[in-house]
């Protein structure tokens, strides 16, 4: 039986397996700025879900990559997290939910999640909010989330702040490095995703890429052309986000000895 509409209530329900629970309480978050006890309750029961934001420009394919991405990770089961954040409606104020229109083929599958939210406006690539959402659906035990911001180009910077691994998701033709270094992509991106590889200036825009990034120190971020429309490619996209996430475990075990030192 679904709790009543005591947020605190709600989570327990939520954390006890009841779905309309679940979709109750991430309204309830996404509505109103939840209150401290709510929160802290929600962090104590985090699980350590691997956080991945997919963001890019628009146009080059994200959801479709997504929906992709939900499937690998059902096969191999997983029970993956989608917090998709969609253009707000002009009228509404509301998500467009292009998104979860693209991934009906999963709303039947209870080890799925997927949550549409509006950016009503905001700056970032995300919706205020979605950190909340976040941590409630690692809380009750999705693993990885997904997290498809808008595709505004330079101003979804924020997206780095809440995803462990950052995806960017480039079209073909997506070369000119005047162009990339205005977006600032390049410098966010943990993984490069050159999605549409069926597509012919594919091999160019990769070969670019692998030009223009600078070294780092420790991580080199990978480039993988995918193809969302066939599949193509999306075990190699997935073994570079599984790759960083090991890079991101070992450099924290590194670290720990000199921390307590």
């Amino acid at each position: 039986m679904t709790a009543g509409a005591n947020p605190l209530d709600l989570l327990d329900a939520s954390l006890a397996g009841d779905r309309r629970a679940l979709s109750r309480l991430l309204t309830v978050i996404t509505e109103a700025d939840p209150s401290p006890d709510l929160l802290s309750e929600i962090e104590s029961h985090r699980q350590g879900a691997h956080v991945v934001g997919v963001t890019g420009p628009p146009g080059a394919g994200k959801s479709t990559l997504v929906d992709r991405l939900v499937t690998k990770l059902r096969a191999a089961d997983h029970r993956p997290g989608v917090v998709a954040v969609d253009p707000s409606s002009p009228i509404t104020g509301g998500a467009i939910l292009g998104d979860r229109v693209r991934m009906q083929q999963h709303s039947a599958d209870t080890n799925v999640y997927i949550r549409s939210m509006a950016s009503r406006g905001r700056l970032g690539g995300l919706a205020s909010g979605t950190r909340t959402v976040v941590a409630l659906l690692d809380a009750v035990g999705f693993h990885p989330i997904l997290v498809e911001t808008v595709g505004v180009g330079q101003s979804e910077l924020e997206v780095v702040a809440l995803a462990e691994s950052v995806v960017i998701v480039l079209p073909p033709g997506f070369g000119d490095e005047i162009q990339m270094a205005k977006a600032g992509l390049l410098e966010i991106a943990d993984i490069l995703c050159v999605n549409k590889a069926d597509l012919a200036d594919a091999d160019f825009t990769v070969a670019r890429l692998l030009e223009s990034i600078e070294p780092r120190e420790g991580w080199n971020a990978p480039v993988v052309a995918t193809s969302a429309i066939t599949g193509d490619g999306m075990e190699g996209l997935w073994e570079a986000v599984t790759a960083h996430r090991l890079y991101l475990r070992q450099a924290v075990e590194e670290a720990a000895p000199e921390s307590s030192a």
